[in-house]
């Protein structure tokens, strides 16, 4: 049998915007080189593999270049994708076994909503070469968890106009680099880019597993827990975020774009 991968625009509710992600729903486990070599035939910034277990689908996701432990907007597609392809009756709530846990999805008005950890960071010193990476410009506060950097910088439009030097964030021993700033006085509360060159993305247009940081973060900074956010990449994508305790919950959007069939 032909196997159907589904090309899903995540975090955003218009073809070509958001982020896009490739979603195989597969009727039993793959061999990891067989998806690794899809998820680079693909050369999106992740590719989604799932396949029915009890109680729910088994969740994997890959770069072109890398598995990776966790991924927003490609679980956000992958729910889309159960529900619009007739996986998943649309009241069903999907649910994900996956390296980071169980994660869970509901749909509600057009709206996916994800139940996502919560990944505060730990202030830390600037590295130079991140320092040079973001061309010098006045930092607010820098900090990191196990994989990611994350960096506040002093404005919105510091964060939109950066032109970083990728082949110097590559050189981190970090899987990528979150930037942010409040915005400013527009509808959101804050905005964000992330850059990933080490796993092969230099830039990634909408990273939910981002914004369970950059929730944490912001709670402690505003005195709040629900935001309305802009990733603010040349896609851009918007992300509805709501911290509770230990957990995330992140709303967005999704459309398909296209569907094909995998020969030989």
């Amino acid at each position: 049998m032909a196997q159907t991968v589904v090309q899903v625009d995540a975090f955003t509710n218009q073809l070509f915007a958001g982020n896009p992600a490739a979603v195989c729903v597969m009727s039993q486990a793959a061999d990891a080189d067989w998806m690794q070599a899809l998820a680079a035939e693909m050369n999106l910034s992740e590719t989604a593999f799932l396949y029915p277990v009890e109680d729910g689908f088994h969740l994997r996701w890959f770069t072109p270049a890398a598995e990776v432990d966790l991924c927003g907007h490609a679980t956000l597609a992958s729910a889309h994708t159960l529900w619009s392809e007739g996986h998943l009756k649309p009241n069903q709530e999907a649910r994900f076994h996956t390296r980071s846990g169980l994660l869970t999805a509901t749909l509600s008005d057009d709206w996916i909503t994800l139940n996502f950890p919560s990944n505060p960071v730990q202030p830390a010193e600037l590295p130079p070469a991140l320092q040079a990476g973001l061309r010098h410009l006045p930092v607010k506060f820098t900090g990191k968890d196990a994989k990611h950097y994350l960096v506040e910088l002093e404005s919105e439009a510091a964060v939109r106009e950066l032109a970083p030097d990728f082949s110097l964030i590559a050189s981190l021993p970090m899987q990528g680099v979150i930037i942010t700033s409040q915005a400013d006085g527009s509808e959101f509360d804050f905005v964000s880019r992330f850059f990933a060159p080490t796993i092969g993305i230099n830039e990634d247009p909408v990273t939910g597993a981002a914004h369970c940081s950059l929730a944490p973060y912001w709670q402690e900074k505003l005195g709040k827990s629900a935001f309305l956010a802009y990733q603010a990449s040349a896609r851009g994508g918007v992300v509805k975020v709501r911290c509770d305790c230990d957990r995330v919950f992140l709303s967005g959007q999704a459309v398909t774009v296209m569907r094909g069939e995998l020969v030989g």
